[in-house]
């Protein structure tokens, strides 16, 4: 990572502090799912852009995870199920920027793509929606078709029915209000970007559900050089970036293209670096942990010796063993 910080202020002051030049005489283009919460992170991109002087506008693209919705995830082959025809977009030059849920991304991009820059991240954490975890009935009915999320439910209650569930935040909803689902499982950013917060029933601690890789940040990716890189990259936010990178590094080194339930957590604390990393089995049997801290200045590092630590730990067993595409 290229970031030199002598020291680290906030998302805001770091952006005001950073000025862009040369924008596009032409109007920039977002590129976007169209989902409620996608548009939501689009226009929430494209304000701060605008008030940068910058003129933009979205366009919205159809992905692969947008057209099949009758398959869990974890069941659909390839990568990249919510981004490659948005980044095939931006390779033909059709859009300036793309902007994702910074989990949906691979940490391998395509030849000629950057990731100029992450914004400040929102709450990391994985919520429910429906009632309390530990207040649900035996054998109660919970919506989540992340393999990582099954997992760790599966450690704290065993007897609940981990059921698939696929749309947007409120189709997810709708399935507990008509009687489908006792709670539904999801993350936490997304409900309060929506300003939906007051219906999440419990926000579960990193250490009781670890998140996903990035969960709660947003990534702006464009070409490695062009308006859009340079209208982007002062968006970056230092205190996102950095635990994320190392984040994202783990996942990389873990070979994190297969869907095996993986979590991780960094957090920056003054100049300190602090990332836990989890791999489980599917069905939650087994699970590997491992926390350590580094210095802020070398976030890929920490995130590959975690890594390292989780695959002598057994880890490469679970990730061998893995079917392919899980979050």
């Amino acid at each position: 990572m290229s970031h030199t910080i002598s020291f680290l202020p906030s998302g805001q002051q770091a952006e005001n502090a950073l000025h862009v030049t040369g924008y596009t005489e032409n109007m920039l283009v977002i590129g976007s799912r169209g989902s409620q919460l996608a548009l939501w992170q689009a226009n929430y991109i494209k304000e701060r852009l605008e008030a940068r002087g910058a003129e933009c506008r979205i366009e919205i693209i159809k992905t692969t995870g947008d057209l099949v919705l009758d398959q869990p995830l974890h069941q659909i082959p390839g990568k990249g199920l919510f981004t490659k025809e948005i980044e095939e977009a931006l390779l033909d030059r059709r859009i300036d920027m793309a902007i994702h849920s910074l989990k949906d991304l691979p940490t391998e991009l395509p030849p000629g793509l950057v990731l100029a820059a992450m914004p400040q991240r929102t709450d990391p954490r994985d919520a429910i929606i429906g009632g309390k975890l530990r207040d649900l009935k035996f054998g109660a009915r919970v919506g989540t078709s992340s393999l990582r999320r099954i997992a760790q439910l599966k450690r704290i209650r065993p007897d609940i029915q981990l059921l698939p569930i696929r749309g947007n935040i409120d189709t997810r909803i709708s399935k507990i209000e008509r009687g489908e689902y006792e709670a539904v499982v999801l993350a936490a950013a997304g409900v309060q970007r929506l300003g939906w917060g007051e219906i999440i029933s419990e926000i579960f601690r990193p250490d009781i559900i670890c998140p996903a890789v990035g969960q709660g940040a947003l990534a702006i990716e464009t070409l490695k050089s062009g308006p859009g890189f340079e209208a982007a990259a002062p968006l970056d936010d230092p205190w996102t970036n950095i635990p994320v990178t190392a984040e994202r590094a783990m996942l990389a080194e873990l070979g994190g293209g297969c869907q095996v339930p993986i979590g991780a957590f960094g957090t920056l604390e003054n100049t300190e670096l602090f990332l836990t990393g989890a791999v489980f089995s599917p069905d939650g049997s087994v699970m590997i942990r491992y926390t350590a801290a580094g210095d802020f200045s070398k976030p890929a590092e920490l995130g590959r010796s975690v890594a390292q630590v989780l695959l002598t730990r057994g880890a490469r067993a679970l990730l061998d063993a893995a079917p392919l595409n899980a979050e």
